[in-house]
């Protein structure tokens, strides 16, 4: 099976490494935006050979499309309109209400898998690719009963030869819960790093002071800032839901510990604790 992969960065790149590696795809086709990361991709093996989009688009079976989620309605409308019509296209995008919306009434939606692997870190670009970056991760797929059996079935083997586990979600749920898990821990790293970078003038005390718990928290701040505020722009209306509940319990708790109510702090913490059983449960499937 011939694979394109648009996009060869840190989750295109996996992508194409293991699906190769693991005899899922007997050649993977690159299909990228720059010369420089075209040439990355083909130094580092991500791909047997790079190729144009229109050449890609009639010679593969399957395509992946990991690109920014500014353009990918513009590509996945691309691929739609010029792939052969038994190939099947699914994206890698963080959000999919909007993707989705935009091709529901073109003639080959049943071709396209909506989907999402749960999967990455705080590094970009194509450097950043690595066999086994999926592996026991979820994957999510939305709207399945919109794509063809046939379609859905070969992306579900895809998730499954990366090490994922599948699970199935309406588009509209997914972006509601990528806010809550995903895109506002992304936005509470940068925010923490910057008020930091405010606060402190002094880097000298940020390295000898930043223990493990700060360095986790600030770790996702590394992220690409052109990819995260285009997902953040694509999500918004679910961030800011997300973000008036966040505020207002961070401003409880800012004022607990000026009036030293410690027994509200006490108690607000150990629910917060409630998380560790839901993780647990995570871990153990």
């Amino acid at each position: 099976m011939k694979v394109a992969v648009f996009g060869l960065g840190l989750i295109g790149g996996s992508v194409g490494i293991d699906l190769k590696r693991r005899g899922f795809a007997s050649e993977i086709i690159g299909v990228g935006r720059t010369l420089l990361n075209i040439q990355k991709a083909l130094d580092l093996g991500l791909a047997d050979r790079m190729i144009s989009k229109e050449q890609a688009v009639k010679e593969a079976d399957l395509i992946v499309l990991s690109v920014p989620v500014n353009i990918l309605v513009e590509e996945l409308k691309y691929v739609l309109d010029n792939m052969r019509p038994d190939a099947v296209v699914t994206d890698m995008g963080s959000t999919k209400s909007k993707i989705i919306e935009a091709v529901r009434t073109h003639p080959l939606r049943g071709r396209y898998v909506a989907s999402h692997p749960m999967a990455g870190t705080e590094y970009s670009g194509p450097t950043a690719a690595f066999s086994g970056l999926f592996d026991g991760k979820l994957a999510i797929i939305c709207d399945k009963e919109d794509s063809d059996a046939d379609a859905l079935a070969l992306i579900e083997k895809m998730y499954l030869v990366l090490g994922m586990h599948l699970q199935y979600m309406k588009s509209k749920a997914h972006d509601l819960h990528a806010a809550y898990v995903s895109h506002v821990s992304h936005i509470t790293s940068f925010v923490l790093g910057a008020t930091v970078l405010e606060k402190e003038k002094s880097e000298k005390a940020i390295l000898s002071m930043a223990g493990g718990g700060f360095e986790s928290t600030v770790r996702l701040a590394k992220s690409s800032p052109e990819m995260w505020s285009q997902i953040f722009e694509q999500n918004g209306e679910n961030i800011v839901e997300v973000l008036n509940t966040y505020i207002d319990k961070i401003t409880a708790f800012r004022d607990k510990i000026k009036t030293g109510d410690t027994e509200y702090l006490k108690n607000f913490m150990a629910q917060a604790n409630n998380i560790k059983r839901i993780l647990k449960k995570e871990i153990e499937k």
